[in-house]
C-alpha cells in the first residue's frame, strides 16, 4: 500500500504560485495513477488532477485548467501539483492518493493533507 505525505501549501496572494509536493512510500508508486484533490470549508472534497502512471497523460478539472500543473517524479516517488495565478476560491485543503486512471476515483488511504489560502 502506498502511504502518502503532502506538503508545499501555505499563504499566497491572489496571483501568486505555490508547487505542492507529494511523496510516496512503497515500492509500486510508479504503477499507479496519482490524482489530486482538495476540500474547501463546508464542501465535498472535489478532483482537481490526475496523471498516469507514465506521465504521459493528465488531466484538469475545468477550475483549474490552465493555471495548475501536475507532474511525476517516479525516481523520488512524488508527485507534484504546480499552482498559478491562484484565486481565493482556489483556498482549501489539498490532498493527493492513488488513482483508478479510468475514473479517478481515490484507492487508498487519506494523507494528512497540506493547506492552501489564497487571500483577496
Amino acid at each position: 500500500q502506498v502511504r502518502l505525505v503532502e506538503s508545499g501549501g501555505g499563504l499566497v496572494q491572489a496571483g501568486g504560485s505555490l508547487r505542492l509536493s507529494c511523496a510516496a512510500s512503497g515500492r509500486t508508486f510508479s504503477t499507479y495513477a496519482m490524482g489530486w484533490f482538495r476540500q474547501a470549508p463546508g464542501k465535498e472534497r472535489e478532483f482537481v488532477a490526475v496523471i498516469n502512471w507514465s506521465g504521459g497523460s493528465t488531466d484538469y478539472a475545468d477550475s483549474v485548467k490552465g493555471r495548475f500543473t501536475i507532474s511525476r517524479d517516479n525516481a523520488k516517488n512524488t508527485v507534484y501539483l504546480q499552482m498559478n495565478s491562484l484565486k481565493p476560491e482556489d483556498t482549501a485543503v489539498y490532498y493527493c492518493n492513488a488513482v483508478y486512471f479510468s475514473d479517478y476515483k481515490p484507492i487508498g488511504p487519506w494523507g494528512q493533507g497540506t493547506q492552501v489560502t489564497v487571500s483577496s
